[in-house]
């Protein structure tokens, strides 16, 4: 087991740790002092097959009760089915407000699960185990919970905080190439939007990132959370610098919905979005060209998308209106001042968003 490293969440909801380290995934000691009796494990079929029954096994050599419940792997199953599997199965094992749930899995599992402990019978307690990069640096933490509504993304939800983030880097070795690069846009985000140096950082060690090293991923996972735990701790309900945390993801749900929630992974669309968010900011005479430029070589370095899909401005209107940042009928984005200092920026010139949303001169990213 290497180095554990804690970071410590402050809402006013209440207090919890994430922990971060290599092997700890089946540490009773560090689950025990947030678990009850019984618990409910929620995760998908894809992780399930790798780390499922090694987690039940802790749990029942240390006397708890335990249920799985194995939910379809993908986007497209954060929606209401998945959401009444897990009651159905809360039901049938008569679980009540001392029964712990456990996610599991990456953000889709997170959400979902979360969600479900949030609202049955108005609240149980939850751990969150992420075991995507996605997850660990960012949607485990933090409390949002939600499913996906045909219309929107993440549009019903409550803010709900875990009582444990446990985060084992180890998992990360079995996670397929384009899902780690999609959590690298999450790491990236948080570079541009608070942190100049942590982008500098970002790029000289990208290569060796991309390669998976254990210690340099640690510094980038723990780097990240102490980011959105500060955020958090000012803003819990996102009523203010928390929604710096969406930068990118107007027009990341945007590609997600016209393009069908699964085809682009959330991280690959975050990216995009990004770029997105740098020409705009460009737009509104904040940014210079090359910096949006020196975004994208990051972008190319972690093998991610550097330009959206293309679709009529139109359709990006009609999703982007239905965002959660709107407020009024005003439309509102996250910009940057600069590379490294996010602000929010009410859009109303729609020609300025037209021209930030044009096709790139050069190739543009396929997936």
């Amino acid at each position: 087991m290497g180095k554990l490293h804690t970071v410590q969440v402050d809402t006013p909801s209440h207090d919890y740790p994430i922990e971060i380290g290599t092997g700890i995934l089946g540490d009773f000691d560090i689950l025990k002092p947030y678990i009850g009796q019984k618990a409910v494990i929620v995760s998908n079929d894809t992780v399930a097959e790798y780390y499922l029954s090694f987690l039940e096994s802790c749990l029942k050599d240390n006397h708890i009760e335990v249920l799985s419940v194995i939910l379809p792997d993908g986007e497209q199953y954060k929606n209401h089915e998945s959401l009444n599997k897990i009651y159905d199965e809360l039901l049938l094992a008569h679980a009540d407000r001392k029964t712990t749930l456990i996610a599991l899995g990456g953000g889709v599992i997170g959400d979902t699960a979360g969600f479900a402990a949030a609202t049955y019978q108005r609240g149980m307690p939850f751990i969150q185990i992420p075991t995507t990069l996605l997850s660990q640096v960012d949607s485990s933490v933090g409390g949002k919970t939600a499913i996906n509504h045909a219309l929107g993304k993440n549009m019903i939800g409550a803010f709900y905080q875990p009582e444990l983030v446990l985060a084992d880097l180890s998992v990360l070795a079995t996670l397929p190439e384009r899902e780690f690069s999609a959590g690298m846009a999450e790491v990236i985000k948080y570079a541009l939007l608070g942190d100049a140096d942590f982008l500098q950082w970002l790029e000289k060690h990208m290569d060796a990132l991309m390669q998976r090293d254990v210690e340099l991923l640690a510094c980038a996972v723990k780097h990240c959370c102490e980011m959105k735990a500060d955020i958090v701790a000012q803003d819990e309900t996102e009523q203010g610098i928390r929604a710096w945390l969406n930068l990118g993801h107007t027009f990341a749900h945007a590609i997600e919905a016209e393009m069908g929630y699964g085809v682009w992974l959330h991280g690959e669309a975050v990216a995009a979005g990004m770029v997105l968010a740098c020409r705009l900011s460009e737009q509104i005479g904040c940014l210079k060209q090359e910096e949006t430029e020196r975004v994208c070589r990051l972008l190319q370095k972690a093998r991610l998308p550097d330009a959206p899909p293309a679709f009529p401005f139109e359709r990006w209107l009609q999703h982007m209106r239905r965002d959660k940042k709107v407020q009024n009928g005003k439309m509102r984005f996250i910009t940057l001042k600069s590379l490294g200092q996010a602000q929010i920026s009410e859009i109303d010139d729609m020609e300025c968003l037209r021209q930030a949303l044009l096709p790139f001169s050069g190739s543009q990213s396929v997936l």
